[in-house]
């Protein structure tokens, strides 16, 4: 079986490494250089998603910082807290640098004699020398042919990413604060560094220097040295309405995006992994081929789950802003309430953990 993928982000090269684990050959296909990654950008890996990425992929223990708890903020309730998040002092989920996993990845698959880098022709001759192709980047001409049809959401706001330079604490706890501009999250990398993500409802290209007083403000654990660069996005969702065309399955960013806010993007990835890695090993182990029919198993499989979690993660925005808008705190307290049941609170750590188990 030969495998190609397309692109050169980290769904890539986690899918790559992902693959040439079960001794499948991989192309990586690619227009440009491989670089780094902007260093102030983070991710967050659900419990589930971790122990999966140490067993079948490439063990990430050295480059996580494990979180026990999360703790949810809004500005309708001042400083009181809206939900508590924890399960018996164990660790919820983990942040990582998008760098340092790439780099990682890299490292690793460079080494690989089942792996190798090669230009992208847009002759596309080379799709026939393939059993199955990958296709992770959105920008090129297969993507534009077969991949163009979605559903768009334009959420009309940013997303600002930086990392806070602090004094050593004990930083365990992950903060989510839903402010009058939009939700910003502090999500701790080590005892001395924290990432922040602030998504706000206002025009592209805001000040820097003004988006580190917000920063500042809404801070109320750390003792602040520096803020590193920052970096922002605009934001908006999507869900690809079909996702392959015959042998090339579109993946990762291209399959599907949603707001930052439950930090779950790049967990949605790993589970659709987890389902193509689990497709595979079944037709090698019947002895059946790896072609179109993999493609359709694997939509046939994840759509709808995808579908699902990107939408509940939407809600989740859309009430909150509907608060927003309207400046009531009725809502945020009814949340609160119902937050507080034992059986309600493990269900929704149980979705953010392992998504659609439907």
């Amino acid at each position: 079986m030969k495998v190609s993928i397309i692109g050169n982000g980290l769904s890539s090269l986690t899918l790559a490494k992902a693959l040439v684990n079960q001794n499948i050959q991989v192309d990586l296909i690619t227009k440009k250089k491989i670089k780094r990654l902007n260093q102030s950008r983070t991710i967050g890996v659900s419990k589930a998603n971790v122990e999966f990425f140490n067993n079948n992929i490439i063990d990430i223990s050295k480059i996580i910082w494990k979180l026990r708890k999360i703790e949810i903020f809004t500005d309708n309730l001042k400083k009181e807290k809206l939900i508590n998040f924890e399960n018996q002092n164990q660790e919820l989920f983990s942040i990582l640098k998008n760098d340092n996993l790439f780099q990682l990845l890299k490292k690793s698959l460079s080494k690989n004699k089942y792996f190798n880098k090669i230009p992208f022709n847009k002759n596309l001759s080379f799709l026939k020398n393939y059993d199955l192709i990958i296709n992770t980047d959105y920008s090129n001409i297969i993507t534009k042919k077969y991949f163009s049809k979605r559903i768009v959401k334009k959420y009309e706001c940013f997303a600002y990413t930086a990392i806070i330079k602090h004094h050593a604490i004990v930083n365990d706890i992950a903060t989510q604060i839903f402010t009058k501009r939009g939700p910003m999250a502090f999500l701790p990398i080590s005892n001395n560094e924290t990432s922040v993500v602030y998504s706000i409802h206002e025009a592209k290209n805001k000040k820097k220097d003004k988006i580190e007083d917000i920063i500042r403000y809404y801070n109320f654990k750390y003792k602040i040295k520096n803020i590193q660069k920052i970096d922002s996005f605009e934001l908006k969702s999507f869900n690809l309405r079909s996702y392959y065309y015959k042998n090339i399955l579109a993946f990762g960013d291209l399959l599907h995006r949603i707001h930052p806010l439950a930090g779950q993007g790049f967990n949605m990835t790993l589970r659709d992994i987890r389902i193509l890695l689990d497709i595979i090993k079944n037709k090698q182990a019947l002895g059946l081929p790896i072609d179109s029919l993999v493609n359709k198993e694997f939509e046939d499989t994840i759509k709808h789950k995808n579908y699902i979690f990107s939408n509940g993660v939407d809600m989740v925005y859309e009430f909150f802003n509907f608060e927003r808008k309207i400046n009531n705190n009725a809502l945020s307290k009814s949340v609160k309430i119902i937050a507080k049941n034992p059986y309600i609170n493990r269900l929704l750590i149980n979705f953010a953990d392992k998504g659609i188990t439907i």
